[in-house]
C-alpha cells in the first residue's frame, strides 16, 4: 500500500469515477490508475469499486469505509508537511483564501493589506467562489480558509467562527417613488426587483422575509455581486436589494438607500476551516486580523474537536 494508491482512491470519487479525469488530475496514465486500484484491491482482499465491464461506477461498502480512512491519512500527511514548513520556513509559503465576491470586494481589502504588510514573503491567493464551491475547496484541501455568509456553518467537517454581522438594504435611483413612500415588503413587491442569485449573499433571508409577509416579489433579474445589481438599478430598470456595506454614498451617486425599517434578518459572515487541518502561524494571524478577539488556542482547539451535530460550531 502506498500514498499514490490512496490518492487515486480519493481522486476517483472526486472525479465522479471517471478514470481518465483521475489520470489527468494526478498526472499519470489511465492504465496506471487502473493498475494501482487493482493492486490495492488484491493486497486488501476486497473489491473497493462497483464495476460494469471496465467502467467504475461507485464505491462498494468496504470502499466507502476505506475512503474515510484515506481522507484522514492524506489530511495528516499534508499536516506533517505544513508542520515542517512552519519551523523551516516560518514567514514564507502560500495561504489560500476562498471567499465570495462580497467578502473579497467589501470586507477583506483592509485585512489583506495588513496581512501583506506583516508577511511580505507569503504568497496570498484569493479565490472567488460560490458558497458551495468554497465548501468543496475547503474539504478538498484546496483552500486553507473560507469566508462566506451562506453554507459554511452547516457542514460537519468544517468549524466556523463569526466574522461580522450585516444587513440587506433597498436601493433605488434618487428620483424613484419608493423614496416618498413608507418602506414595507408589500410596497417593495409592487416594483421590479434585482437582487442576488440564489445561494449568494444571504438571498435565502430575502426570500424568507417576503414569504413570511405573504407577498411574492417581482424579481426580474439576479446577479452574483452587488456591482452588477447597482448598475441596473442606476439605469432605472428595477429597484435593488443588496448588502448595505456594498453601497457607498460618494461612489454610488446613481443610487440611494431607501430609508425605512429593517425588512430583512441580520446576516452573519463566518470564517470556516476544515477540521483537523494544520494551520501555519501566518494563517492564524490572518484570522486574527479578521477577528481580533480570537486567539490561537481557541482556533486550534476548535480544529481538533470532533464535530457535534447538536452544538454550535462557533468557538
Amino acid at each position: 500500500m502506498n500514498f499514490q494508491q490512496l490518492r487515486i482512491v480519493r481522486e476517483t470519487v472526486r472525479q465522479g469515477f471517471n478514470l481518465t479525469e483521475v489520470a489527468n488530475a494526478l498526472f499519470t496514465s489511465q492504465s496506471g490508475v487502473s493498475k494501482h486500484i487493482k493492486d490495492l484491491e488484491d493486497e486488501l482482499g476486497v473489491e473497493l469499486f462497483v464495476r460494469r465491464g471496465r467502467r467504475v461506477l461507485a464505491l462498494t461498502e468496504p470502499g466507502q469505509e476505506l475512503l474515510q480512512i484515506v481522507e484522514r491519512l492524506l489530511l495528516d500527511a499534508g499536516n506533517i508537511k505544513r508542520l515542517a514548513e512552519q519551523f523551516n520556513l516560518r514567514d514564507s509559503g502560500q495561504l489560500t483564501i476562498a471567499t465570495t465576491h462580497t467578502q473579497a470586494r467589501y470586507a477583506l481589502p483592509p485585512v489583506v493589506a495588513g496581512f501583506r504588510q506583516a508577511y511580505p514573503k507569503v504568497h496570498l491567493v484569493l479565490h472567488q467562489a460560490s458558497p458551495e464551491q468554497l465548501v468543496r475547496q475547503l474539504l478538498a484541501g484546496e483552500a486553507d480558509i473560507g469566508i462566506a455568509t451562506d453554507a459554511v456553518g452547516e457542514v460537519a467537517e468544517l468549524v466556523s467562527f463569526p466574522y461580522y454581522s450585516w444587513r440587506h438594504c433597498v436601493i433605488a435611483p434618487p428620483d424613484h417613488p419608493l423614496h416618498r413612500q413608507p418602506l414595507t415588503l408589500r410596497q417593495l413587491a409592487r416594483y421590479p426587483i434585482v437582487t442576488y442569485h440564489g445561494g449568494f449573499t444571504g438571498r435565502s433571508a430575502i426570500d424568507q422575509a417576503f414569504a413570511e409577509a405573504g407577498c411574492a416579489p417581482d424579481i426580474v433579474m439576479t446577479a452574483l455581486d452587488a456591482d452588477v445589481i447597482k448598475t441596473y438599478v442606476e439605469l432605472g430598470l428595477a429597484v435593488g436589494i443588496v448588502a448595505r456595506m456594498a453601497v457607498d454614498t460618494h461612489r454610488d451617486a446613481g443610487v440611494r438607500v431607501v430609508a425605512g425599517p429593517e425588512l430583512f434578518a441580520e446576516q452573519h459572515a463566518r470564517i470556516a476551516l476544515r477540521r483537523g487541518h494544520y494551520l501555519r502561524s501566518y494563517a492564524l494571524r490572518f484570522i486574527q486580523l479578521c477577528v481580533p478577539g480570537l486567539d490561537e488556542q481557541q482556533i486550534r482547539a476548535a480544529l481538533a474537536a470532533a464535530p457535534d451535530p447538536l452544538a454550535s460550531l462557533c468557538a
